[in-house]
């Protein structure tokens, strides 16, 4: 490298360091002078121009003069500084259109976070996925689709591989050809017929073709191509001559001394003292352990800190500190090394070029996005000419260096090196070295099997590093594996031509018998090494992955005829199975309790379940076998089993193998030769491996059935198994099981317990559901295999042997081991293994999968409903991953969607689906056979009207193979014997005891049903040794069962037991009825019968003493009762109750001061109409007649969503997901009650000891917080801040009914009687409209209950208005910026929130908004607001009035009527004329409903006519709204309307529009444009939407304060619209009437011109908002989740950080996307809060709602706390997937999503969060929950 004077002369190489362009001719030259001088010139230092100059000499020299074929339309210069050439070359519109070449593959490749599908039913194995652009493009109506978001770069779209889809899929970009498929069949033919090589070879540069008939092939001039491959060539050189002296292991422990780290390799030929320390990355620590590390042993701030962790995350590595100072360096290394953290220190010179070497990582990846002209695959043919050839101009290093040559690699190409030195780079170049492999494989299929050789060829070595020195593996290129071993003609290739299978079996033996040296697997392995479980391969989580490669390999097809063919690979693989044979055996922990449990059964059991999946697959290739093969291959598993087991030498492990002896046993009268072993008291191990392969091979009865093994001379599969070794090895062979068998029924016992959980944990693995197929269901299939090889007999005497029941089943009923219990339980396990392998036929018959799957969800769905989740609990997961699992499941069962919030779907069977269920299923425990009996015979009793069903078992039917001779076994001798001893101990020990022995009735159902089933399998047989054969006393088993009939103790066997005598009487009549006799006292009746007449006799004499009870009491009653009566006369009345207190339980009445528990939350909800937006005034001219009722939004439309919805569904084309722009909410305060209550004292004692509560759990994150005034109800746990008064006192006087005119007159001539009132002048604000100051949140002359003398009662009262005053000053001094209005400056009176419009006009306008869109016929919206709710509104409005008598205290009224002669006098103008100008702002800058609540509060009398003039000001409001907003809307945008619908409401509305604004010359003028546009029709139609709600809530709010007086009248007509209800509800003229009424429209005429004189109206800034009329929304989210991520750089960008988060958060009020608990958006200046908490704070104030797109969750906030919530979506089956941990596509649930709206719309989530909190104690915060 040094060898630079080679290329220039001496005198040029000076001045070439100022501007080496100019000089130097050969660009390829100059780019090696550039990176050789680079690290010097730059002084070691990496920046942003060091990496742009790179970029530029690489495509210099790339291109040399024909930049012109890549750049479009510019010069040869480079464009660009930062940009790469692939997107210079999309942003001119290069790549824009898809190539479609019939055959080629999509090979789009997935970046990190997009989202990428699987389609079960289209695709060959899990492996195979589509982009979102394919599949939307595809059809995959009814598939099982499953959706997941890649967790990194580099895999890639397998749309258009033949290789990939079981049949075309019909992709439009990526057509099927039928010629490449024919080209990889004839490949595959090839290779399988081919004899391997002797010496692998990977194939060259030069072995691989250009792409042939490629459409749009370029000419590329000779030169370009040649300075092309030389520059890459020269750029990977580059590459490796650096890698070269990179450490292997990263994160080595930091080097001792300094002199040792001068001598550690360097490319540095003059060898500068200058050093840098880089950190690395890994998967272990959390960012701010390393922002503390970082800040505390630099000099950098934390905020420098954190961008360095962000890099360390991105990049995978940084540098933190260069300097020649070493000592320095080597403190800083130790620090990180300490708390385990990946650091080196390197020379500089060394890490520079290694960030060099990244850059041209970078440019290589950018060479395979782009193209030449329109050739898009040259440049990729060049890449990977390049890589498959050797290294040149290496540099020189020692020859000793290991690593220059590569062992066992003959010729190493540049694709080995990188290979090999693929774990020294560090995360990004690893990702992006990947992601260009991953682009060369789809050039060709020839590309694609010479990357696979090379990889395979290195494949030992790769998994050295992955396994023992990478630090962050899931970068390893390891994982490459699955792109290429999963294609079939390409493992094919690999595992025929590089041995690939046999290499990683050694591997798996290496590893695990710890063969491992220098961090090396030993290869080849030495076979007699021995395992130790305790040793670290099996602590390594890693090796499971190594098993999947193997397993991916194994299940392509053509590498299941090699094995199926070719006898070496069952042989290694059998020697592989060898090793794991028995190990970790556990032995019975006899007299004292095991002392240390060990948890090495974990690992082993991982490892051996990794190998049983292998061996699953394995055994499936015999299927593919002829019949020699398939004997050869079990007679090669047998020699290994006994070779084990039964060869005896020193070396033999005799925990593992104990030496194997026989001895005889006698039963019944003959004596049998069995294997010896006592289960109590040896060593059993859970893994036979060689045992579950001799299983899988058992299973191909096709191929072992008599016919075809005639032909290679065999009669039987007796005789394939004891051709070659004697029954007692075979006996030998199935011990094993059997063992395994009998310890688990001991430890189902409890004759274990004594070792503790880890026996228990082994047991439930084994049995597991999903798992059992690969262990347990084996070792009963062995077995069954024994009674079609063996003579049933003696297995029969060798499982009673293991089970040690021979005695039991010969009449002795005490146990030498066993006590009672235990003895029952082993006597019922022996029954259950027993039943299982004479009546389980799914191997024996090679049952069809579909028909396994089928019988498996029948039988998990027998026992009831369940949830998708809980069934596939119950299924093995192989059937469940298969793809007909899901079409079975339809075929079976019905799907119940869920329909409320907290619900899910479920499925239940079908009817007819039950005949098919067998309650004595192998998978059945005990209890879920009983339930599924119940079930049973219930539903026969309905169906045959038979009291007492029998459920009689089916036939076996096994028609062939060789398991046909499997009932023969019913014939045994033994098994009558069984029988016999069976019942005959049970009864005789009933009759002893007079009770039933433990287990009875479970024992006597399985001996029954074998009865049964050997009856219908073998009747003649078995009906003669029943009767002929003797046993006990000389009593068959017919005697015992005629015994057992009409046994008082055992009623309910009575139908299954003549069921079994009448079958046995068929074959033997008279013995029969010899035995059979009916008892005297029996009279023929149903058991059942006589337990019902027994109850109902008990419960009619209950009744009888009941009654007699009741008698007795009423008697005694009836004479107090007269007493009574007479001195209750003169009592005085008693108090009117409203409950009781929550704390105290005591009465609630007028005696005792109490409130009710309330919140006042600070709101951001109600909306302002946009202006601006066309759509929203769009929106408010479709608004519905009628706000209550049901709309047509909120109806469900069924789950899931039809195929044709998800096909319309609308895909997010919006940032914002129609959302309603923030900017537009208005500000105030929400209050709302819980409906409990609580007396004042009560209270008080109960605020204390929250305080309390807080003092003594100071860590805890408490659900309410002190300074806020907080607490949560003790009931219902809402969250409250103030206790509201309930109005016990007075009713209201009675309302004023005088006819409108008169009234005004009336009120007319008493204000021109009274005085001035300079007191209440003196409490008007002058810059307002006329409000009152004592009403403002923080008026200063306010004083709290405390500085005040009051009368008791009125303290009371004082001291609730006190909470709700606090609380609305806190939160209106922290809230001015959020409020427009002219308010008075803090400190003088009136300052704050004006109470009656922003508290209690805010709350009930939140109550009418959430009902929107709600309701029933016959009901107003003031029928739907609840009575707490009522009782919220007159406790504000009795806050109120107890402000104004706290102002007037002195006057009798306290003040009253001082403030209605105001409110009158700012309403009827031309009674005052001094209105005009004691306030400055005119009335219509009002909200007139606010002055309709301040009458309510001081004089609910006028209500009537104050409603008629407010309800008039807010037409008046609405018109002056409307030509503001519609100046600026275009009348063409919006929707046509023809006819008037309300001409009886609004008369000549142009007549009305008109005199509003005439006061004013530039409104006026607008409002004739308007006019003119926008026709009559349309704005009667908006005037209705925007004066609707006000009419809504003045309802509520009449209701409210006189319940009686505004009740909905009966015969209302439901036909009206709700406009016209209301009006005739509320007795209001309506504006067609205005003609007539002279006094409105005064007042009208009064309002107007102060309006349109003021200033407000003379720059058409109006000052004058209209409402939001139409139903409140959140963001919308689309029907299917998936559809968020198909456009989601447009849609889901975070606007702080410009990328599309990995982890977004959409905000459900604004539609906004923010990072979500990412480090990038943190607020650093604000206690490091997340981007969630930043934006509610600007969005919606204190409270936030998100949803989690990647968690599927929702994210509630309040105030700095939080809750997550469950996802409105659902996926197919109705569940939750959080996470997209199951990653099926999710689709938008609408009860749950109406939900979560109405929560944000009751202003539910500071209570929502509360209840989460209160509901834990946690000091980690509520994040961590």
């Amino acid at each position: 490298m040094s060898g630079l004077s080679s290329f220039f002369p001496a005198k040029l190489l000076g001045s070439m360091h100022s501007n080496p362009r100019e000089r130097q001719t050969d660009p390829l030259s100059r780019l090696r002078f550039t990176l050789e001088t680079m690290p010097g010139s730059k002084k070691y230092n990496f920046t942003s121009t060091t990496r742009a100059e790179i970029l530029a000499e690489l495509y210099d020299a790339f291109w040399g003069p024909y930049a012109h074929l890549f750049l479009p339309n510019s010069n040869s210069s480079l464009p660009f500084r930062n940009a790469a050439l692939h997107e210079v070359q999309a942003a001119a519109g290069l790549s824009k259109d898809p190539q479609i070449v019939p055959g080629r593959p999509c090979g789009h490749i997935f970046k990190k976070g997009e989202s990428c599908f699987r389609c079960k039913d289209c695709a060959l194995d899990d492996s195979c996925v589509l982009c979102s652009r394919c599949f939307e493009a595809t059809d995959h109506t009814d598939h099982n689709v499953s959706f997941f978001i890649a967790q990194q770069s580099g895999g890639c779209c397998d749309c258009g591989d033949v290789e990939a889809w079981r049949y075309p899929i019909d992709c439009p970009y990526h057509p099927h050809s039928a010629e490449n498929a024919e080209y990889i069949g004839a490949f595959e033919t090839k290779t399988l017929l081919n004899t391997p090589r002797a010496h692998p070879k990977a194939l060259t540069g030069q072995d691989v073709p250009p792409v042939k008939n490629y459409p749009f092939r370029v000419h590329v001039p000779p030169d370009l191509r040649d300075s092309m491959g030389r520059t890459i060539g020269y750029a990977i050189d580059f590459l490796l001559d650096t890698l070269d002296t990179s450490p292997d292991e990263t994160f080595m422990v930091t080097p001792p001394t300094e002199a040792v780290l001068r001598l550690q390799p360097t490319g540095d030929p003059l060898m500068h003292d200058q050093f840098a320390i880089v950190v690395w990355n890994d998967d272990k620590h959390s960012f701010d352990e390393v922002i503390e590390l970082l800040h505390d042993i630099t000099s950098c701030t934390r905020e420098e800190a954190a961008h360095i962790a962000d890099r360390i995350d991105k990049q995978g590595r940084e540098i933190i500190e260069m300097s020649g100072n070493l000592t320095r360096l080597l403190d800083m290394a130790r620090a990180i090394a300490q708390i385990d953290l990946g650091v080196t220190v390197r020379r500089a010179y060394d890490t520079f070029r290694e960030q060099v070497s990244a850059v041209v990582i970078e440019w290589l990846l950018d060479l395979t996005r782009s193209r030449l002209s329109t050739d898009a695959l040259v440049l990729r043919e060049v890449l990977a000419y390049e890589l498959l050839s050797p290294r040149k101009n290496a540099s020189v290093l020692p020859a000793n260096d290991p690593t220059r040559a590569l062992p066992g690699v003959n010729d190493p190409t540049r694709l080995d090196w990188l290979f090999l030195y693929h774990a020294r780079l560090w995360k990004r170049p690893r990702l992006n070295l990947k992601e260009i492999y991953a682009s060369l494989l789809i050039v060709s299929h020839e590309h694609k099997l010479a990357i696979a050789s090379h990889f395979a060829s290195v494949y030992h070595r790769i998994i050295d590093a992955y396994l023992l020195t990478d630090r962050e593996a899931e970068t390893s290129i390891k994982y490459f594996a699955l792109q290429l071993f999963t294609v079939p003609s390409v493992s094919l290739y690999i595992v025929r031509h590089h041995n690939i299978v046999s290499r990683l079996l050694s591997i798996i033996t290496a590893f695990f018998t710890n063969q491992i040296s220098e961090k090396r697997i030993t290869f080849p392995p030495n076979p007699d090494a021995e395992i130790d479980v305790d040793t670290f391969p099996f602590k390594s989580k890693r090796f499971m992955p190594v098993f999947s490669d193997l397993r991916y390999l194994c299940h392509n097809a053509p590498v299941q005829e090699l094995i199926a063919h070719n006898r070496e690979y069952i042989v290694q693989f059998a020697q592989t199975c060898q090793i794991f044979m028995c190990i970790n055996p556990n032995k019975r922990a006899a007299s004292s309790h095991v002392e240390y449990e060990t948890d090495a059964w974990i690992s082993v059991f991982n490892v051996t379940l990794s190998l049983s999946r292998v061996i699953k697959i394995y055994g499936e290739a015999f299927s593919k076998a002829t019949v020699g093969e398939l004997v050869a291959a079990i007679d090669t598993v047998m020699h290994h089993i006994l070779k084990c087991i039964a060869i005896v030498d020193d070396r033999r492990d005799q925990a593992r193998f104990p030496p194997v002896a026989f001895h005889h046993v006698l039963f019944g009268e003959t004596t049998y030769k069995i294997v010896e072993f006592d289960v109590m008291d040896g060593y059993i191990s859970f893994h036979h491996s060689l045992q579950w392969l001799l299983a899988e091979l058992f299973k191909h009865v096709d191929t072992l059935d008599e016919e075809p093994l005639r032909t290679a001379h065999y009669s039987s599969l007796r005789d394939v198994c004891l051709r070659h070794v004697n029954e007692d090895a075979m006996l030998t062979v199935i011990d094993y099981p059997l063992r395994v068998l009998a310890m688990i029924a001991q430890i189902r016992t409890g004759l274990w317990v004594r070792n503790g959980f880890a026996i228990r944990g082994q047991l439930l693995h084994y049995r597991d559901f999903m798992l059992r197929e690969l262990c347990y269901d084996q070792d009963l299939f062995i077995l069954q295999t024994a009674l079609v090889v063996l003579d049933p007999n003696t297995v029969l005497v060798s499982m009673l042997d293991r089970f040690q029941l021979p005695g039991y089943f010969s009449g002795a009923t005490l146990h030498p081991s066993y006590d009672t219990s235990h003895l029952s339980g082993m006597v019922e396990e022996f029954f259950y293994v027993l039943i299982t392998i004479l009546t389980e036929t799914a191997s024996a018959t090679r049952m069809e999968l579909s028909v396994a799957v089928r019988r498996e969800i029948v039988h998990a769905l027998a026992v009831g409903p369940c949830s998708f989740t809980d069934l596939v609990k119950r299924v093995a997961e192989r059937m469940v991953d298969d793809v007909c699992f899901e079409r079975v499941l339809r075929e079976v069962a019905n799907f119940k969607p869920p329909e409320t919030m907290a619900d899910f779907g479920t499925y239940e069977l079908k009817d007819e689906a039950f005949d098919e269920v067998n309650p004595f299923f192998y998978h059945y425990t005990r209890n879920k056979r009983e339930e599924v009996e119940i079930v049973l015979r219930a539903r026969l009793k309905r169906k045959l009207g038979v009291p007492d069903p029998v459920i009689v078992p089916k036939k076996l039917n096994i028609t062939k193979g060789p398991f046909v001779t499997l009932p023969s076994a019913f014939e045994s001798e033994v098994l009558v014997q069984i029988f016999f001893y069976g019942i005959y101990n049970i009864l005789t020990l009933t009759d002893a005891t007079d009770a039933a022995p433990p287990s009875a009735e479970a024992i006597l159902d399985q001996i029954l049903h074998l009865i049964m089933v050997a009856l219908i399998e073998r009747p003649d047989v078995l009906s003669g040794l029943a009767v002929h054969k003797a046993f006990e006393e000389g009593k068959n088993l017919v005697d015992i069962l005629c015994a057992f009939e009409f046994h008082e103790k055992y009623p309910t066997y009575r139908a299954r037991v003549k069921w079994v005598l009448d079958h046995i009487a068929e074959h033997q009549r008279e013995e029969v009825d010899k035995r059979r006799r009916l008892p005297k006292s029996y009279e023929i009746a149903d058991p059942n019968e006589m337990k019902k007449r027994a109850a109902k006799a008990r419960q009619e004499a209950i009744m009888r003493q009941m009654k007699a009870q009741q008698a007795q009491v009423a008697f005694n009653f009836e004479d107090i009762d007269d007493d009574e009566d007479d001195d209750l006369t003169d009592t005085p009345e008693a108090p009117v109750s409203y409950g009781t207190c929550i704390v105290c339980q005591e009465e609630l009445n007028g005696t005792k001061s109490f409130g009710s528990l309330g919140f006042i939350q600070p709101s951001r909800q109600l909306r302002k109409h946009p202006d601006g937006y066309q759509s929203y005034t769009n929106e408010a001219m479709a608004c519905p007649d009628s706000m209550d009722r049901v709309s047509a939004l909120t109806q469900d439309t069924g789950f899931p969503p039809s195929s044709a919805e998800v096909k319309n569904s609308k895909r997010v084309h919006t940032t914002n997901f129609d959302a309603f722009p923030s900017q537009f909410t208005r500000f105030g305060l929400h209050a709302s009650i819980c409906s409990h209550m609580m007396h004042l004292d009560c209270f008080t004692v109960y605020s204390a000891s929250i305080r309390q509560r807080h003092r003594n759990q100071a860590t805890r994150n408490h659900p309410e917080s002190i300074p806020r005034k907080e607490y949560i109800c003790p009931l219902c746990k809402s969250l409250g801040n103030v206790i509201l008064p309930v109005a016990v006192a007075t009713p209201p006087p009675e309302l004023n009914n005088l006819a409108f005119p008169d009234w005004v007159r009336a009120a007319g001539i008493s204000i021109l009687k009274s005085k001035p009132d300079p007191v209440l002048e003196s409490l008007q604000f002058r810059n307002g409209t006329g409000e009152f100051v004592f009403w403002a949140a923080q008026d200063s002359a306010y004083q709290s209950h405390l500085r005040m003398v009051d009368r008791p009662d009125s303290a009371e009262l004082h001291k609730m208005v006190d909470t709700v005053m606090v609380v609305a000053k806190n939160i209106s001094h922290q809230s001015r910026h959020l409020r427009e209005r002219t308010e008075p400056e803090p400190g003088e009176r009136g300052a704050g929130m004006y109470l009656p419009e922003e508290l209690v006009g805010y709350s009930v306008s939140a109550l009418e908004v959430a009902l929107r869109g709600q309701g029933t016929p016959g009901k107003t919206v003031a029928d739907m607001i609840t009575d707490p709710q009522y009782r919220m509104i007159r406790g504000l409005l009795t806050c109120l009035t107890k402000l104004v008598s706290i102002s007037f205290k002195q006057r009798a009224d306290e003040g009253r009527e001082a403030v209605r002669q105001a409110i009158i006098k700012r309403l009827l103008p031309e009674w005052s004329r001094t209105s005009f100008t004691s306030f400055s702002h005119p009335l219509l800058l009002r909200e007139p409903f606010a002055l309709l609540v301040e009458t309510a509060a001081v004089a609910p009398d006028m209500l009537k006519h104050i409603l008629i003039l407010t309800y008039y000001a807010h037409l008046a409001r609405a018109v002056i709204g409307l030509v503001y907003i519609l100046n600026k809307s275009r009348s063409s945008a919006t929707p046509a309307l023809t006819t008037r619908k309300y001409e009886d409401l609004f008369g000549d509305t142009r007549m009305f529009f008109m005199s509003v604004v005439r006061h004013s010359p530039i409104f006026e003028q607008a409002a004739e444009g308007v006019l003119l546009s926008f026709g009559e029709a349309r704005i009667e139609q908006l005037l209705y939407s925007f004066t609707l709600p006000f009419l809504r809530r003045a309802l509520i709010l009449c209701r409210a304060t006189y319940p009686n007086a505004f009740a909905t009248p009966p015969d209302l007509d439901e036909s009206l619209c709700e406009y016209r209800r209301l009006i005739k509800i509320l007795d209001i003229p309506p504006l067609a009437q205005l003609p007539t009424q002279d006094t409105i429209q005064n007042a009208l005429s009064g309002w107007c011109a102060h309006y349109g004189h003021s200033h407000a109206a003379s720059q058409l800034n109006c000052g004058v908002m209209l409402e939001y009329s139409s139903i409140y929304r959140l963001a919308r989210l689309p029907l299917v989740l998936d559809h968020l991520y198909l456009d989601q750089d447009k849609t889901m960008t975070c606007a702080r950080c410009n990328t599309v988060p990995l982890d977004a958060a959409v905000c459900l009020f604004c539609g906004t996307t923010v990072c979500f608990q990412s480090h990038c958006c943190m607020d650093f200046a604000n206690q490091s809060r997340g981007e969630c908490n930043v934006h509610t704070r600007d969005c919606s104030g204190p409270i936030g709602l998100y949803f989690l797109v990647k968690r599927c969750s929702l994210l509630f906030l309040y105030a700095n706390n939080g809750a997550f919530g469950q996802s409105p979506y659902l996926d197919v089956h109705g569940e939750v997937d959080v996470s997209m941990r199951r990653g099926r596509r999710q689709y938008l649930h609408r009860a749950r999503w109406e939900d979560v709206h109405k929560t944000w719309l009751n202003h539910g989530i500071p209570t929502l969060i509360a209840r989460r909190l209160e509901g834990t104690v946690d000091s980690g915060g509520w994040e961590t929950l």
